[in-house]
């Protein structure tokens, strides 16, 4: 009799989703780890963000066509393929941004930035949701600005804090400065292209396989829209200076494997097996935890008290913001749990971000 409660605990959600759990955060992680070598790499030679992410798109898109290969197995529709090659589109003028936003804002407040898609939550409770729904994701939208605002003014710098207590910053910390909220837009901007990238996806391809096949054409279309974005700049950059900048290999490889490819399979995992999609508290969690190590390693202007206490009002906000589509999920998996096929479709079709 006693061997059963030892099966039982093994046979846990908690016990079964702990590897997953690894993984993710391993996964976002090394992601995060190629946006410090991507940021540091683009300030320390003054790189083209838009040549820099053209390089990286290229031999990402031909790895993605090699390994999810499209055009085999069955035929996809011309409903699923034109919505995939306007998302391309889209995709590339996030990369775009948030590259740009990269540059300008620094790694940290351009990661929390992409959870700005959250805002997507408000806009679909204005239209279709019930009018108590719609104060709460209001309010939750109010707190998720309050929290840009508040990294806007350097809260989570050293150097700006009003919770850091240090006089003078050590020599080998990297300096960073207070931005505007009109600087923060690039960033917020690409974080909610980004979300509307997802939801997109999700849209046409409720099986994950098929999402796999179609992200493949996805990226292999944003390489393509762009291309004669990184061309105009590269003739724009050649005729200004003609001084060659350093190549890292590093900073690419990071940003192709870890960046590119590796983190859209872990949060496909994320997504299938664990429920969780990018724009929540339990992803920004994760991530939060990555930027404080990284932050430390690099040496970057760092408050770890002001980091906090943004993050956590972001987080609120992110929560207060996903409330309606957490209470349907709840409600639509209680009754009969057994039923994969069912809690999938629901788990993709509810969430918006």
């Amino acid at each position: 009799m006693s061997p059963k409660p030892i099966s039982d605990d093994r046979g846990s959600p908690h016990f079964r989703h702990t590897p997953l759990q690894i993984i993710h955060v391993v996964g976002n992680f090394l992601r995060i780890w190629s946006v410090y070598s991507m940021y540091r790499y683009l300030t320390q030679t003054g790189a083209s963000v838009v040549l820099f992410i053209f390089s990286c798109l290229v031999p990402s898109s031909v790895l993605f066509l090699l390994l999810q290969k499209p055009w085999k197995g069955r035929p996809l529709s011309n409903t699923q393929v034109v919505p995939s090659l306007i998302n391309g589109a889209i995709a590339a003028l996030y990369f775009i941004l948030w590259g740009k936003g990269l540059k300008s804002c620094g790694p940290l407040r351009a990661i929390l930035a992409e959870y700005s898609g959250a805002v997507l939550g408000v806009l679909s409770a204005v239209l279709y949701g019930r009018r108590g729904h719609v104060w709460k994701k209001v309010g939750g939208l109010i707190a998720m600005l309050a929290s840009f605002y508040f990294l806007s003014q350097g809260w989570a710098l050293a150097t700006f804090s009003p919770f850091s207590f240090r006089d003078s910053l050590d020599s080998d910390v990297q300096a960073e400065q207070v931005l505007g909220m009109s600087q923060m837009m690039i960033p917020i901007l690409a974080g909610i292209l980004s979300a509307l990238r997802r939801v997109i996806a999700r849209r046409v391809s409720l099986k994950n396989q098929l999402k796999r096949r179609l992200h493949a054409i996805t990226i292999a279309s944003a390489t393509c829209f762009l291309f004669p974005v990184a061309m105009w700049d590269l003739i724009i950059g050649s005729s200004g200076s003609s001084v060659e900048l350093p190549f890292s290999a590093w900073a690419f490889l990071s940003t192709i494997l870890f960046g590119i490819i590796l983190i859209f399979y872990v949060d496909s995992i994320a997504e299938e097996k664990l429920h969780m999609v990018f724009s929540s508290p339990r992803h920004l969690m994760a991530a939060g935890g990555c930027i404080i190590v990284m932050e430390m390693v690099y040496k970057m202007d760092f408050s770890l008290a002001g980091f906090v206490i943004c993050s956590s009002i972001l987080g609120f906000g992110i929560y207060e913001a996903t409330a309606l589509e957490r209470g349907r999920k709840d409600s639509f998996q209680k009754p009969d749990v057994s039923n994969g096929m069912l809690d999938d479709e629901l788990e993709m079709s509810s969430l918006p971000t």
